[in-house]
Parts: structure tokens; C-alpha cells; sequence
């Protein structure tokens, strides 16, 4: 097969395997080639910190497809490959292992990568991220009863961490720079049931924390120390969660428009001809917020290669226009969050429910305007929510605190 019916896609995470899912389901039936630089086929990432993690999820349920299921639709898995130059002009792209590929059309599903720490002794032994399933496998045989582990950010994932960390019965540590745990992403008010939770749990929770340095000795860290008056607190392992930043170095060096991601319209084409962008390392410009986003959870790279798939087989191609959305589990606790609060901020919260009690929906709102909702432990009210959202409708606030008040019937006033 030639260049001309030939479709790359770089990435080997769920966004890579659900555009070549989409691409074979909307009837593209030329070569079709898959480049990722895991030795494992495609699998989804959040099983990582909660299922697999806590042991629950069997290996096999974290891929995406089953092993034969590449074959099957005749998809070329070069796995264990990165890929290091793209030429856009040429429509070729060059791997680590000294081949080419031409393309006719090419989708980067490159992801993110977790932010490295800075401190000294941040390079030592038993200092972990957490990204990969080798990640994963490794903190399970660490994660073991009276284990003294050390986790550093109070963000997503390094809560999750911790609360499997804590169902393996180890001694946890979370030290968090802010004044509270998920605090640029939740406001204080919906944040603070989090750092209840976990206390609650028995996690030793530092707010405010100067980490100085991560200590260490033949090689292996031992322990952190912190400013103030902090002190030093002993380890068997760190690990580290304090965000991610999208793997844009390949577009970048091909002269791609890359500003936080690969940049790209809302057919999630990028400034390159007959290159697409999705998932965690795309930026996309959003028709409902009128403005570029990334978004770096599960949903988007779920859903935004239908759509890059659709774009690459159509001109005029169809827009990616879901509501972001994304979801956790903590001990007791199912959330899931929908919506998007953007740079201007909220201006107040709303809660329907017992926040003390853990069964509530939060609403964040701006002129009376739904932003984003959070249900905890209620289920089956995502769509009302998306609906109060999409509707752009000013709401009663009392109403919408009141639980014998029917979401429904707040788009209805």
C-alpha cells in the first residue's frame, strides 16, 4: 500500500486505539498504522491509580481491545517504537529505529508525561511516578501493611494513590503545597470534603507543605524534609503526583502551533495539513466555552477520536463539542464532574445534599449560570446536569439546593 491510503497514528494509549477503532468502524479500509513506544498494546490509564492498583482489576481488563482484535482489523501495531521526527511537507514520520513511515492523513495520540520534580534528591531510587502499568505493578509490591509511604501533591492521582496506598494498610503521608487538596480545581468549598476524607482515613495530610528535599542514602530515598519546622518524614517510598505536561516535543519540533498541547480547531485539526490531535495532548478550541481547552481525562481521550476520525475521512468534518467530564474513587466515595470553569471563575457553590455525609451534588455557578456539577454518591444525574449546563439557563439557587425540586423542571422555569 502507498502513502495515499495510508493513515498513521502516533500514541498507544486509549486515544490511539479508539481512533483506529473509529477509523475502521466509519469504513476507512487502507493501511492503517499504530506507533507507540509502550511494549504493551493500548490500555487505559486510570485503572492504574484505582482498580488495578487497589488489585481489584485483573491485568487483562486495563487494555483497551483484546490481543487479536489489531489483527482482526488489520491494524500494524509497531509497539516499543517512538516515533522522533514528523515532516509534515514530506507527510512522513521517522522512528527510533532508523525506518519511515509515509501517511496520507496522521493523528498525534502522544498524551502526557508527569511532571518531574526539581528538589534535590528527587532523582533517587524509590522515588515513583505514577503513569505506566510497570508504575502500577511496582507500587502494589510497595504498597504492603505498615509500609511508610510518602506522596507528594494532592491532586487526582496522587489521591487516589493514597487511598490505595491506605487499603493496603500502609503508614501515608500527602504533603500538598496548597491550603487544601484539589483546590485549583474544586474552590475551597467542595475541596475541603476531600481532605476530611482522607484525614478521616488516616492519612496524614500536610497542607502548605515546603518540600526542601527528598533525603537519601546508598542511592535510595529514605525520607523528605521540610521547611519551617516541618522535619523530616520517613519513607520506604515517594511518590510523586503533581500534574502532567502533554507530550507536544514532536509537534513542536515540526513546526506545529503548540501552546500548552498541539493547538487545533474544533475538528481537531492542527496548523498542519492532514495532521489531527486528540486526547491528552491536544488543545482544542471548544464551540460551547468559545475558547481552546485541554483536557487531560479519561472521557476526552474516549471520545475526541470519533471525531478526529471523522475529520480525517470527511473535509468538512464535525465538530468535538462533549462537555468535559471525568470521574474518581476514593474509599467510600464515587464521584463524577462534569463541566468547565474557566479563567473568570465561579461565583458561588450550591450544594443539594448532605455534604457532610458524603451524598450530594455541588453545582458551581457564575450569574446563575450552571458551570459544572459534581455528583458524590448519587448516581444517574449526569444528563441533568449536562442539560443545565448546555442551556446556559439562570436558575434559582434555592431550587436548585432543594433535593424534592426535580432537576428537570429547573430548565423548565
Amino acid at each position: 500500500m502507498t502513502a495515499n491510503n495510508t493513515h498513521v497514528i502516533v500514541g498507544g494509549g486509549l486515544a490511539a486505539a479508539k481512533a483506529a477503532q473509529a477509523l475502521r468502524e466509519l469504513g476507512f479500509d487502507g493501511r492503517l498504522v499504530l506507533i507507540g513506544d509502550e511494549a504493551e498494546r493500548p490500555y487505559e490509564r486510570p485503572p492504574l491509580s484505582k482498580g488495578y492498583l487497589l488489585g481489584t482489576d485483573e491485568r487483562e481488563k486495563i487494555f483497551v481491545h483484546r490481543e487479536n482484535w489489531y489483527a482482526d482489523h488489520d491494524v500494524e501495531l509497531r509497539l516499543g517504537t517512538r516515533a522522533v521526527v514528523l515532516d509534515a511537507a514530506a507527510h512522513q514520520v521517522r522512528l527510533d529505529d532508523g525506518s519511515q513511515v509515509e501517511y496520507a492523513k496522521l493523528l498525534l495520540a502522544t498524551g502526557s508525561s508527569p511532571r518531574r520534580l526539581s528538589v534535590p534528591g528527587a532523582d533517587l531510587e524509590a522515588v515513583r511516578y505514577l503513569r505506566r502499568v510497570e508504575d502500577s505493578e511496582h507500587l502494589k509490591t510497595v504498597f504492603q501493611p505498615g509500609a511508610d509511604i510518602v506522596i507528594i501533591g494532592a491532586g487526582w492521582i496522587g489521591l487516589e494513590t493514597a487511598a490505595a496506598a491506605r487499603a493496603a494498610g500502609a503508614n501515608v503521608t500527602v504533603l500538598e503545597a496548597a491550603q487544601l487538596p484539589l483546590l485549583r480545581v474544586l474552590g475551597p468549598e467542595a475541596a475541603a470534603i476531600f481532605a476530611d476524607l482522607h484525614r478521616q482515613n488516616g492519612v496524614d495530610l500536610r497542607l502548605g507543605a515546603d518540600l526542601v528535599e527528598i533525603t537519601g542514602s546508598l542511592g535510595k530515598a529514605d525520607g523528605v524534609l521540610l521547611g519551617h519546622g516541618g522535619g523530616r518524614i520517613p519513607a520506604d517510598a515517594v511518590v510523586v503526583g503533581v500534574g502532567v505536561t502533554p507530550n507536544s516535543d514532536l509537534a513542536q519540533r515540526a513546526g506545529l502551533k503548540v501552546d500548552d498541547g498541539v493547538v487545533t480547531d474544533e475538528h481537531l485539526r492542527t496548523s498542519a495539513p492532514d495532521v489531527y490531535a486528540a486526547g491528552d495532548v491536544a488543545n482544542a478550541f471548544h464551540p460551547f466555552y468559545g475558547r481552546h481547552i485541554r483536557v487531560e481525562h479519561w472521557a476526552n481521550a474516549l471520545n475526541q477520536p470519533q471525531t478526529a476520525a471523522a475529520s480525517m475521512l470527511d473535509p468538512r468534518g464535525v465538530a468535538y463539542d462533549l462537555l468535559p467530564y471525568f470521574y474518581t474513587d476514593q474509599y467510600d466515595l464515587g464521584m463524577e464532574y462534569t463541566g468547565h470553569v474557566g479563567p473568570e471563575g465561579y461565583d458561588r457553590v450550591v450544594f443539594r445534599g448532605d455534604a457532610g455525609t458524603r451524598e450530594f451534588i455541588a453545582f458551581w455557578l457564575a450569574q446563575g449560570r450552571v458551570l459544572a456539577g459534581m455528583n458524590v454518591n448519587v448516581w444517574d444525574v449526569t444528563d441533568q446536569i449536562k442539560a443545565l449546563i448546555s442551556s446556559r439557563a439562570q436558575v434559582d439557587p434555592d431550587a436548585l439546593a432543594d433535593p424534592d425540586v426535580a432537576l428537570e423542571s429547573l430548565l423548565r422555569a
